[in-house]
């Protein structure tokens, strides 16, 4: 215990760290997997590819190297940032091809018939997809999303390898202090655990009150 009850205020840091990351990264993953699962079922064409290339391209993309692209590439181009905002971009951006993929086999799973005759009342392709297939498609796809955004909180240890304070990153302090390294990582994994759980206790509560009786 000696470890937690003296450095309290190191963890807690780096846990405010990690909930910052994770929460900012998961909306922004959420908006671009809708707009990209969106753009994926698209009659306009050119969207369709869009959405198509951004998928391909983040999904077979290793997160380790999008951090260096974003987090050392972007300033070469002008655009500086704090790190803590890049890592939100390269965490977002990555899991929204993942956000996309299950909101898109979610829509798959609606019945064609109910757009069919959404756009014969007159409704144009977004009020179809947002007032009808969406919202059906989102009953199904809770948890799948839940797993995803846990799989981002864990994806945030990457970040404290580039100077962004989060949980992970408290074992170099700790360690250079001649803290026990062993239990260093139990409080660590605890504070992950916190999160994870915390994810998915919420996912499950969606899934009960709005998701697909089975």
């Amino acid at each position: 215990m000696d470890v937690l009850t003296e450095n309290f205020s190191l963890y807690g840091k780096g846990f405010l760290g990690t909930v910052e990351l994770t929460v900012y990264a998961s909306l922004l993953a959420l908006v671009l997997g809708f707009l990209m699962a969106s753009f994926r079922v698209a009659p306009v064409g050119s969207f369709r590819v869009f959405g198509t290339v951004w998928v391909t391209v983040l999904r077979n993309t290793p997160l380790t190297l999008l951090f260096f692209a974003v987090l050392l590439g972007l300033p070469r181009f002008g655009l500086v940032l704090p790190f803590e905002v890049f890592a939100v971009l390269a965490l977002g951006c990555y899991t929204s091809a993942f956000i996309c993929e299950a909101l898109r086999s979610g829509i798959n799973t609606v019945p064609k018939g109910q757009g069919e005759a959404a756009r014969s009342l007159g409704m144009s392709f977004g009020q179809t997809l947002g007032t009808v297939v969406l919202p059906q498609a989102f009953r199904s796809v809770i948890p799948p999303i839940g797993s995803t955004l846990i799989a981002l909180a864990k994806n945030s240890a990457i970040a404290g390898a580039f100077s962004v304070n989060e949980l992970l990153g408290t074992y170099k302090t700790l360690n250079e202090l001649g803290y026990s390294i062993i239990w260093t990582f139990v409080w660590i994994a605890v504070g992950y655990l916190i999160i994870t759980l915390s994810i998915s206790a919420l996912f499950n509560v969606l899934e009960k009150r709005y998701g697909v009786a089975r």
